[in-house]
């Protein structure tokens, strides 16, 4: 079996100014914010890539690979440290039609919003070849209502539960992560339930069960085909079950002294992995690759994988090529390649983002990856399991990820200040109607 090597996979999501992020990303590569794309010359072809966070194409050798590859391309990649000063960028420049790379990362969370309002920026793959081995959900989340592909997909956020197993063996609970699977089998509730156990028989120090109430409700709402809208675009966060019962237990959680009181990818959380203050955190398969780098050699084999309760998608990208790139099907050869089994695969052993391609999860390279930083333990079988449990459709909003961030700081109110729930609700609600309008 194959051994993973972990890098970071950072989706932070720190609120900044447009102008901010249009800064950091000219001064990654000193782009012209006047022109769009690469284009051609000296004969060569230059794809300029827009990307955020450790997507992997870089970090994992691909982009170099292809310029061998096709000694005529020369690649350009700019990489914002957080998606969300990324978009804000990538918003102002599709506005003003200008400063845009061929090729633009797009997060799930934003692809309702691209879909709606921004069609006729993106170029349409639905005449590309070779690109029909995607999960068949996976595309529908960028695809418009008249069929045009804007984008492919690159990898999906099947959920699991990392844990500390030192100090589960310290709160004499099993440590065996399939017997940890066993204590909260199908019910989020039970996983709670683990963690007042854990408090009360932890004899290690101040160790928190969890380390955000956020982590657990962003597991549960997305377990469900619909979060904050409904299949018409209407807001329904404030009247869905499934919000609500998150939001609830999530609270018990806070209120009962069960998390470390963070929120995942802000500040305090990676001192949080290395110092040891958590003892589980709800990790879908891309984040695998940021508690490895964060917690540390000094903690390699400590941490272990657990089937999470219940099956979620938490995450996911694809990669579109703007309409008006000078080399916009050179670019969509790019994107198509980036995105093909065999490289979905490859960034899933190097850096453990699960694969969207159904093929990729068919091959056995998949399927039998190990990682040796979490104890051994059978990622490509776990993760496999829970991509099966990923419900088949999944509405998405435009401001999804605007309404995910705001619910995450509503739970903090609760955790770090002692609000009551209802108040906090209700600051959210206040929040999330002045963000969305």
């Amino acid at each position: 079996m194959a051994t993973v090597r972990r890098s970071s996979r950072t989706r932070a999501l720190a609120a900044v100014a447009a102008t901010s992020a249009l800064a950091l990303l000219v001064g990654c590569g000193g782009s012209d914010d006047s022109a769009t794309g690469g284009g051609k010359k000296d004969g060569k072809v230059v794809i300029t890539v827009g990307l955020y966070g450790v997507m992997g194409f870089k970090e994992t050798g691909l982009l170099e690979q292809y310029e061998k590859e096709n000694p005529g391309v020369e690649i350009k990649a700019e990489i914002a440290g957080d998606e969300q000063t990324y978009y804000t960028a990538l918003q102002t420049r599709l506005a003003a039609g200008k400063g845009l790379k061929d090729i633009q990362g797009i997060e799930i969370a934003r692809a309702k919003e691209i879909v709606d309002t921004q069609a006729d920026k993106f170029a349409d793959f639905s005449d590309v070849a070779g690109t029909d081995h995607f999960l068949p959900w996976k595309q529908s989340q960028i695809t418009t209502e008249d069929g045009k592909v804007l984008g492919l997909g690159t990898d999906i956020g099947p959920m699991a539960v990392c844990y500390r197993k030192d100090y589960f063996e310290q709160a004499g609970l099993p440590s065996d992560r399939n017997e940890v699977a066993k204590l909260w089998e199908g019910d989020w509730k039970k996983y709670v339930e683990v963690g007042r156990t854990f408090k009360k028989d932890f004899k290690g120090g101040e160790v928190a069960f969890m380390d955000a109430a956020s982590g657990l409700f962003n597991a549960m709402v997305y377990g469900y085909p619909e979060q904050y809208y409904d299949a018409k675009g209407e807001l329904i966060y404030d009247k869905n079950p499934a919000v609500k019962d998150a939001w609830n237990l999530a609270a018990d959680a806070a209120e009962d002294g069960l998390t470390a009181k963070l929120r995942q990818f802000q500040p305090g959380w990676d001192p949080g992995l290395a110092n040891g203050t958590f003892a589980t955190a709800v990790c879908p398969a891309w984040m695998l690759g940021h508690i490895g780098e964060k917690a540390g050699e000094a903690n390699k084999g400590k941490w272990d994988v657990a089937k999470a309760p219940k099956g979620a998608n938490w995450g996911g990208s694809f990669l579109g090529v703007v309409e008006q790139s000078p080399v916009k099907e050179e670019a969509k050869k790019l994107a198509a390649w980036l995105t093909a089994p065999e490289q979905q695969a490859h960034i899933f052993e190097k850096q453990g983002s699960f694969p969207s391609s159904q093929k990729a999860l068919e091959s056995s390279d998949v399927k039998g990856l190990t990682s040796e930083y979490f104890n051994n333990a059978p990622i490509g079988e776990i993760f496999g399991a829970a991509a099966q449990e990923i419900p088949d459709k999944q509405v998405l909003g435009r401001k999804d990820g605007t309404i995910k961030d705001t619910f995450s700081q509503g739970l903090t109110l609760i955790e770090q200040q002692g609000t009551a729930r209802d108040e906090a609700w209700e600051t959210t609600a206040e929040r999330i109607e002045k963000a969305v309008g």
